[in-house]
């Protein structure tokens, strides 16, 4: 019996498995694709690869404004390759290093539960004391006429393609489908996005996403909210797209409408576990109905991010080895940021304005512009803010950063929200000029601007000056 059964080597199975093992645990890791899951393979590695290579054709094209110019435009030639291989490279035996330790069993399909202890591999049988799931999720399709019919795109085939389309329409406004439309559009395809909600990124700040919408149109990327799709058919060797906003044709389509997750497979009722379409019930600790067995990652629809599923892979295995009922780790004391690597980058943590409002708690709006700091204007870098949602007494609510380095600095917000700091901490810190991360300070310092014009503290600074 192994101490450790890790069902998906994706984020989530990784952290757990590579904590395991140092700790001296036998480890059994099931994996029936690749190791990395969709994170590493057909996720966040190689979108990020694809949309640098966006980026350093579209800084060739627009040499001008650091007063140079490009002999020719640049011309592109095969940057999915580019993207494969590193992949390859980071999947390599550096990653592979660290489960050497671990007993895999790879590429022999779905595991499912035989009882609590036990699941079965391609006809055989394992068992583990503790077991954690960590399946992640997959592409979710809507259910639009047609579009089962259509040969389409996904996240899981789309770094597979040996050339940028033509032109590409998107289903989906949210972070894979906003990456991808500004990757692909910058390496020459012309790019549609269509999708139900009122603005891009809909999970985050609408000003946020205005922001983004703008440089979308700057770079001709057609963008279409609130839009209703009917219909998808094939049309003349091209996909015809019917809206309530027009018909669209194009040479592909990708689909990034949301995601589900993945645990159809794993026979959960043989072994008693609970589960609803979201996701894998559990509870703060991370652990299921079974109390041997642990839900970590997206699989359990609590957060769908990657360094959300290795967090929980982490805290999970503390609190599987923890033999002290009173001092587990509640997944919710610990606070997720995130990020969409468009141009201009988009990163938020806690509440937006919108939601801040929903909930009826009394805030300001604290701003600071990327169009009035020195150093993102010399860098050419204007587009952008840091928004916090605070109150008088310097409270965090929340914080929006869009711009240059957003997925960096949205991190100084994280750690004073996690361990209740105020703006007036933020100010008070020093930041080493003239870095984009200055832009937090700037924003508590204009928090600190508006306090001081209250007239009971100039009466004060008048009594003491």
């Amino acid at each position: 019996m192994y101490d450790i059964i890790v069902i998906g080597m994706g984020p989530a199975g990784m952290a757990v498995s590579a904590m395991a093992v140092k700790l001296g645990l036998s480890v059994l890791g099931i994996e029936k694709n690749k190791i990395g899951g969709e994170c590493l393979n057909c996720g966040c590695i190689p979108s990020k690869a694809l949309l640098k290579a966006g980026e350093m054709r579209k800084v060739m094209e627009n040499l001008e404004q650091y007063g140079m110019h490009a002999a020719e435009k640049p011309e592109v030639d095969d940057p999915l390759r580019i993207v494969r291989e590193k992949v390859d490279l980071i999947n390599g035996p550096k990653t592979m290093k660290t489960f050497d330790k671990v007993e895999l069993v790879l590429g022999q399909g779905d595991a499912e539960f035989v009882d609590t202890h036990t699941v079965r591999v391609g006809g055989t049988e394992y068992r583990g004391k503790k077991i954690f799931i960590a399946t992640g999720t997959e592409p979710m399709i809507p259910p639009i006429e047609g579009l089962d019919q259509v040969e389409k795109l996904t996240n899981v085939n789309l770094f597979e393609q040996k050339e940028i389309p033509e032109s590409l329409m998107i289903i989906g406004g949210g972070a894979i489908g906003s990456e991808m439309a500004q990757a692909f559009s910058r390496l020459g395809s012309k790019v549609i996005v269509a999708h139900m909600d009122p603005h891009l990124i809909p999970a985050g700040d609408k000003q946020a996403g205005d922001v983004l919408q703008k440089m979308f149109e700057e770079e001709n990327i057609e963008v279409y909210n609130q839009t209703a799709i009917s219909k998808v058919e094939q049309v003349d060797g091209q996909i015809a797209t019917h809206t309530d906003k027009g018909v669209f044709k194009t040479s592909r389509i990708l689909v990034a409408a949301g995601r589900k997750p993945v645990f159809d497979g794993l026979k959960l009722e043989n072994a008693g576990v609970k589960f609803t379409k979201r996701g894998i019930t559990v509870n703060q600790r991370l652990q299921t109905n079974r109390r041997n067995i642990y839900a970590v990652g997206d699989c359990n629809g609590i957060s769908l991010f990657s360094h959300a599923a290795m967090h929980q892979g982490m805290l999970a295995l503390m609190n599987a080895l923890n033999p002290t009922p009173f001092k587990k780790f509640k997944n919710s004391d610990f606070i997720v940021p995130w990020s969409v690597f468009t141009k201009p980058e988009i990163a938020e943590v806690g509440m937006s304005e919108e939601q801040a409002r929903a909930a009826g708690i009394k805030f300001k709006v604290i701003q600071s512009d990327y169009a009035d700091y020195g150093r993102t204007i010399a860098d050419g870098q204007p587009e952008g803010f840091v928004k916090v949602i605070t109150n008088e007494k310097g409270k965090i609510f929340g914080a929006t950063v869009v711009g240059e380095s957003a997925s960096e600095l949205i991190h100084e917000w994280t750690m004073a929200m996690q361990y209740k700091h105020s703006l007036f901490d933020i100010m008070m810190m020093q930041h080493s000029f003239p870095t984009i991360s200055l832009m937090n300070k700037r924003a508590a310092e204009n928090w600190m601007m508006e306090m001081a014009e209250k007239p009971w503290l100039q009466k004060l600074a008048k009594m003491f000056v």
